[in-house]
């Protein structure tokens, strides 16, 4: 995990809300429910700060950190890895997409 992800004192990951106002946010938007201090980085279920930690409500959780992490990916230029045959593609304009 990266190290500009904020955790709590037991080591949980921190996400919307729960993240200090004092972690820097580089983006226009609001950082999503469940996308960490770092942009694009999603985190749910028994690693998160979320008081409920049944399995129900941790595949839930999941499912709205992959949508948001879609989403995020869809209006935003990730970065290119090297090497790869994306790194070589021209950007995309993606159209928005409502969840």
């Amino acid at each position: 995990l990266p190290a500009g992800v904020e955790r709590d004192e037991q080591g949980f990951i921190l996400t919307g809300p729960d993240v200090p106002e004092r972690s820097e946010w580089p983006l226009e938007r609001r950082r999503l429910l469940l996308e960490t201090s770092m942009p694009g980085v999603f985190a749910a279920g028994d690693c998160t700060t979320v008081p409920y930690k049944q399995i129900v409500i941790a595949m839930g959780a999941g499912s709205t950190a992959a949508l948001s992490a879609f989403d995020h990916l869809i209006r935003n230029d990730a970065p290119p890895s090297s090497g790869s045959p994306a790194a070589a593609a021209a950007p995309v304009e993606a159209e928005p997409v409502t969840v």
